[in-house]
């Protein structure tokens, strides 16, 4: 997985796994290296690339319920929440099941421990629903990977971590999606 260039062969496999006709424009470079200013952040590859050259979101997914434009949020997001950092690193490298860890002895470290899971460091690609929600990392150690991130844990996508026998970052989870394969296959 190369995150600072984009592989022909990646761009390929991700123009061929979207259909046209239910994806936005993409932004252009101009815009995509807006948003990273703003961010001050780098969009991993091949995502940067894709965004700027090929589609800015889809309807048909992946996920579930679409791929979102960069600079959009799924719609079942909700309000109130902190303001997203993406320029802070993602917190976590390995998987995190919060709802079975008890080493966190109150509801406030609870809460500072969790909310750079959903706000630090990634970009959010969309949900599949029931409060599932897929980030692709863009800041911190595993920049450029995508992870699935619910309610009650956060796991990282890609054969390495067990989860799936898909390659790990973008182009993997969407060539995974293509596939038709279930999320975790094994």
């Amino acid at each position: 997985m190369d995150v600072d260039r984009a592989h022909p062969a990646d761009l390929e496999a991700l123009r061929a796994a979207f259909d046209i006709d239910s994806c936005e424009p993409p932004l252009g470079w101009e815009a995509v290296r807006a948003f990273e200013a703003e961010h001050e952040i780098v969009l991993p590859e091949p995502y940067r690339t894709f965004v700027a050259e090929i589609c800015d979101g889809s309807s048909s997914g992946p996920p579930d319920y679409g791929l979102v434009p960069l600079a959009d949020m799924p719609a079942d997001w909700g309000t109130g929440r902190p303001e997203r950092l993406l320029s802070r690193p993602f917190p976590l490298t390995g998987p995190w099941l919060w709802e079975e860890d008890d080493d966190l002895e109150s509801q406030e470290d609870f809460d500072a421990a969790l909310e750079p899971v959903f706000d630090h460091g990634s970009i959010v690609l969309g949900t599949d629903g029931c409060g599932m929600y897929w980030h692709l990392v863009v800041t911190g150690p595993h920049r450029g990977h995508v992870w699935n991130v619910t309610d009650v844990g956060a796991l990282p996508f890609g054969a390495e971590f067990g989860f799936t026998t898909g390659s790990p970052g973008f182009a993997g989870w969407v060539e995974h999606w293509a596939a038709h394969k279930p999320w975790f296959d094994l």
